[in-house]
């Protein structure tokens, strides 16, 4: 009786690991249809992202709703192929063809492990624009970010230079 409660816990496993819905996090695969290049900059939009100094994550949003983390934040390639990141399969726990909208964010490592905590210490941080795609569920490949273009990092001012810029303009505003 055991073994068939066991067996039984094993199926259900199993089914439920292959209901989740994936997509490949990437910005650049030229074999794709349209092919995906989209390098990540530095302020400017000369020098691409290189190394362990910078990381990007995928954020998801479903229809309207706010983006989330999901996945790991992975850093960037270096030399010739700096600006891009190993391609990493992000399963979800969404179902076979859900629409998702996707982000590309990246940020300066070091403001923080995460985008929030990037934005809060004021470092480099940049947002691609959304792409829709569909999740996947295995056996079928994952679905790529076909759209996604390129970007910069911009400065993002810390939570205290804004509160000093709301400050000067209150004190700017009551002298008028």
């Amino acid at each position: 009786m055991k073994k068939l409660i066991v067996v039984a816990a094993l199926g259900l496993v199993a089914v439920g690991a292959l209901a989740q819905g994936q997509f490949t996090f990437g910005n650049k695969n030229l074999i794709a249809t349209p092919p995906i290049d989209a390098k990540v900059y530095l302020p400017g939009g000369a020098t691409p992202l290189g190394g362990d100094a910078y990381l990007t994550q995928a954020y998801v949003a479903l229809g309207t709703g706010a983006y989330a983390p999901v996945g790991s934040a992975v850093s960037f390639r270096t030399g010739n192929n700096a600006g891009y990141i190993v391609p990493v399969v992000i399963s979800t726990t969404f179902a076979d063809q859900t629409e998702i909208s996707v982000v590309m964010r990246a940020w300066e490592k070091a403001g923080g492990t995460s985008y929030e905590a990037a934005v809060a210490a004021g470092a480099l941080v940049g947002s691609s624009a959304a792409v829709n795609l569909k999740v996947t569920v295995a056996p079928n490949p994952p679905a790529d970010m076909i759209g996604l273009q390129s970007f910069s990092l911009v400065p993002e001012p810390s939570t205290l230079a804004l509160g000093v810029l709301g400050a000067a303009a209150l004190l700017l505003r009551r002298r008028s």
